[in-house]
C-alpha cells in the first residue's frame, strides 16, 4: 500500500544539528589529545627528574615509569579503537538502518517493515514502532473500506430515493384526481362526513406529492450534470427574487444586499439556495413587514455569505435540528412546508465545498444564517 507521504520533518536546532557519529568522533579526539598530552607531560617531568637525580636507581625507575606510560597509552589506544568499532557497528549503524526504514515509511510506503537486530534497546524500540505502524495501517484500511462502503451505500440510497420518488408521482396523481372525480360525480349522494374523508384523502395525496418533489430535489443535489462554472451570485439572487416576486409583494418584504461576488459553483443550485433562504425568512416573519439582508465578505479562498431577517428567529438549542431532513419546529397548520428546505440548503453548500450554519451570536431580532462558498479563481473571473 502506498499513500500520500508525510510532511518533511522539522530541521533540528542548537546542538541537536550534529549527528551522533560526529559527537562520538569529537569526544574521541578530545580524549585522545588529552591522553597524549598527559603522557608527553609525564615524560617531560620524568626527563627533568632524571637530570636532577643523583642516585643511579632513580633513572632506572623513571625509565620503567616511561615504559609503563607507553604501554598504558598503547592499551588505551587499542581500547579506544575497539570502542569505536563497537559504537560504529552496534549503535550507529543500527540507528542509521532504523532511520532509513522510518524515512521509507514516512515517504508513503506504509507496508515497509521496521526492524533492527541490535542493540537490544533499539530492537525493542523498532518492534514497538513497527507494531504502531501495523495498527495505524490496519485502522486506515478499515476506515478506507468503511468510507468506500459508505459512499456505495449513499449512492444506492440516492438512486433508490430518486427512482422511488419518481415512480410514486403517477400513483399519487391518480389517487388525488380520481378522489376528486368521485366527489364531483357523486357529491350529491355523499354526506358531510364522506366529503370530509375525501378532503383528507386529497390533502394527504397533495402533501405526499410535495414531500416527494422535495425528496427529488434533495437527491438531485449530488447528481447534477451541469458541472461548476463561474457564477455571479448577484444574478442568481435576482433570479431567486423574481421567482418569489409574488410572495415578496404580498408580504411587503424588503430585500437588501451587499455587492455580491462571483464564485465557483452550479448556477441552478445556487439560485435554489438563495430562493430557499429568502423564502424561509419570509415564511417565519413576525408582525412587522419582513426585512431581509444578504451580505458577503471575503475570507481567504472562500466567500462568507449571510442572510439576516427580522422574523421570529430560532432558539440556539435547535441550531442543529433545523438542518435535519423533514424536521419541523412548528405545526403544519401554522407554518406550511415539508421541513426539507434548510436540509437542502446545507446539502447544496456542502456539495460546493462550504459550510452552512445558524449564527447564534448575531445581533438584533430574527435569524441569521451564514454559509461559505469557494471564490472564483482569477482565471475563471
Amino acid at each position: 500500500m502506498s499513500i500520500n507521504p508525510l510532511p518533511p520533518p522539522r530541521e533540528p536546532t542548537g546542538l541537536g544539528r550534529l549527528p551522533v557519529a560526529r559527537w562520538f568522533l569529537i569526544m574521541g579526539l578530545v580524549a585522545g589529545v588529552v591522553l597524549l598530552a598527559g603522557i608527553v607531560i609525564a615524560m617531560m617531568f620524568g626527563s627533568r627528574a632524571r637530570a636532577l637525580a643523583r642516585a643511579p636507581g632513580v633513572a632506572e625507575q623513571l625509565d620503567q615509569l616511561n615504559m609503563v606510560l607507553i604501554v598504558l597509552f598503547a592499551v588505551m589506544l587499542a581500547f579506544g579503537i575497539a570502542l569505536a568499532f563497537i559504537i560504529r557497528f552496534a549503535v550507529l549503524k543500527p540507528i542509521d538502518q532504523l532511520a532509513q526504514q522510518v524515512r521509507t515509511v514516512a515517504a508513503g510506503d506504509f507496508d515497509h517493515t521496521l526492524h533492527v537486530d541490535r542493540p537490544a534497546e533499539l530492537a525493542v524500540l523498532s518492534s514497538h514502532v513497527d507494531s504502531m505502524r501495523r495498527r495505524i495501517v490496519s485502522a486506515w484500511r478499515m476506515a478506507d473500506d468503511q468510507a468506500e462502503e459508505l459512499r456505495r451505500s449513499n449512492g444506492e440510497l440516492e438512486q433508490f430515493a430518486y427512482v422511488a420518488s419518481h415512480d410514486l408521482q403517477e400513483p399519487l396523481r391518480k389517487i388525488a384526481s380520481f378522489t376528486q372525480m368521485l366527489e364531483q360525480r357523486y357529491g350529491s349522494e355523499l354526506d358531510e362526513r364522506a366529503k370530509q374523508y375525501i378532503h383528507y384523502a386529497v390533502d394527504g395525496a397533495k402533501r405526499m406529492q410535495l414531500l416527494i418533489n422535495d425528496l427529488l430535489d434533495f437527491s438531485r443535489v449530488s447528481r447534477v450534470t451541469g458541472g461548476k462554472t463561474t457564477v455571479d451570485t448577484g444574478k442568481t439572487l435576482d433570479t431567486a427574487l423574481d421567482n418569489l416576486s409574488a410572495t415578496i409583494e404580498d408580504t411587503e418584504a424588503t430585500v437588501t444586499r451587499d455587492e455580491l461576488p462571483a464564485i465557483r459553483g452550479n448556477r441552478v443550485q445556487l439560485t435554489q439556495l438563495f430562493q430557499n433562504l429568502v423564502e424561509n425568512a419570509i415564511k417565519f416573519r413576525s408582525e412587522a413587514s419582513p426585512r431581509i439582508h444578504i451580505g458577503a465578505t471575503r475570507s481567504g479562498d472562500m466567500w462568507e455569505f449571510s442572510c439576516s431577517d427580522n422574523g421570529i428567529g430560532v432558539e440556539s438549542k435547535y441550531a442543529d435540528r433545523i438542518f435535519l431532513i423533514f424536521q419541523r419546529l412548528h405545526p403544519r397548520d401554522v407554518y406550511p412546508g415539508t421541513g426539507i428546505g434548510l436540509a437542502l440548503c446545507r446539502k447544496i453548500v456542502e456539495y460546493h465545498g462550504g459550510q452552512l450554519w445558524l449564527d447564534g451570536d448575531a445581533e438584533g431580532r430574527g435569524a441569521t444564517f451564514r454559509w461559505t462558498l469557494p471564490a472564483a479563481g482569477d482565471d475563471d473571473a
